[in-house]
């Protein structure tokens, strides 16, 4: 089965084939940076961590090929927006080639042609490797809605650009059903699927829209070892589009829905937090309940369906499965209902 429409190729054509050596050499011809590189994981460009001779350290991203030219600008000129309205928030910078260019076209030695960025090299622990806790939640929130605010007033050609993790276009995903497995996880995918939409859809184009991040998952946030509700880093901004805000913060709080004694807490504490930052319309809170199911269920039926595609890459693609489907379990057993009310406490709405 091939991809669902919408500029779906970046989804399914392999990431650009790169090595460390080529990488260091690159740095040092288009960025006058000597140094030494380290490959990063990644689902679609090649990454690099570069740790420069003098001790500064950077991410190299040589993107896909198939991603369109104007959506690479997109992102490059997004994080150079939020660096110039909020220079404190915790993301990376885009560094400059010796030509004085943020973005750079290089033919890489399998002879294809891909844009180059450097940016700065954020630290801290990825926030999937730290010990979970409502503050952590909260100060999560806080900082995703400060980028939000950031990117308020950021417009871009390709803002709209068509994205496969862009929640909007779920409805896409129904014939990739199929590809889940368990019969059970299938069933409650359908459902929450079949509740977007009905209800949610028709009424998308009446909720206020911006730029987001749209990826604020645990492998793109990094927190301080030593005080882990402390946001030091976000990354990877290759997910942004423009769509109605609340599906940001769906996003976001889908992965603080977790298995514990209180299973939802943390996802109504990161919303509280969020809306006390930048408050969210009730209209919004009122389907964020469905929103959050309806990021588990395009977790858990892209990952199936792409992992069937490059099973060599199987354990990344993977990586946020068991989360998702245990989140979807969690998520029926609470109900719209109670999930609901807890959203509208949470911002004080009753």
């Amino acid at each position: 089965m091939s991809a669902p429409a919408a500029r779906p190729s970046i989804l399914n054509t392999t990431a650009p084939s790169v090595d460390e050596a080529e990488a260091t050499v690159l740095v040092r011809r288009v960025f006058g940076i000597s140094g030494h590189s380290h490959l990063l994981t990644s689902e679609r460009d090649r990454n690099f961590h570069i740790l420069a001779d003098d001790g500064r350290a950077f991410v190299l991203k040589v993107t896909n090929s198939a991603e369109d030219s104007s959506v690479s600008n997109f992102q490059t000129s997004a994080l150079r927006h939020i660096e110039a309205v909020a220079p404190g928030l915790p993301v990376p910078k885009v560094w400059a080639s010796v030509e004085g260019l943020h973005e750079t076209v290089i033919r890489i030695a399998a002879g294809s042609q891909h844009i180059v960025r450097l940016l700065t090299y954020l630290p801290g622990q990825p926030l999937y490797r730290s010990a979970p806790s409502l503050a952590q939640a909260e100060n999560l929130g806080s900082c995703l809605a400060s980028i939000g605010l950031a990117l308020r007033d950021f417009h871009h050609p390709a803002a709209a650009h068509d994205i496969l993790w862009d929640l909007k276009g779920a409805a896409r995903l129904r014939p990739y059903l199929v590809h889940i497995a368990d019969d059970r996880r299938r069933a409650l995918a359908e459902e929450g699927l079949s509740r977007f939409e009905s209800t949610i859809l028709p009424a998308l184009p009446g909720y206020r829209a911006q730029v987001v991040h749209n990826d604020f998952n645990p492998h793109n946030v990094l927190v301080d070892p030593s005080e882990p509700a402390r946001v030091t880093g976000v990354l990877d901004f290759g997910d942004m589009v423009e769509t109605p805000l609340i599906n940001d913060v769906a996003v976001a709080a889908s992965y603080q829905v977790e298995v514990d004694d209180d299973p939802f807490g943390r996802a109504a504490g990161f919303v509280g937090a969020y809306h006390s930052v930048y408050p969210l319309q009730p209209q919004e809170v009122d389907v964020l309940f469905d929103l959050i199911t309806l990021r588990q269920v395009m977790t858990v039926t892209i990952t199936e369906w792409r992992a069937t595609l490059y099973p060599d890459n199987k354990t990344y693609i993977l990586r946020n499965q068991p989360r998702a489907a245990a989140a979807l379990e969690i998520l029926n057993r609470i109900g719209r209902a109670e999930g609901t009310a807890r959203l509208r406490r949470a911002c004080q709405m009753e």
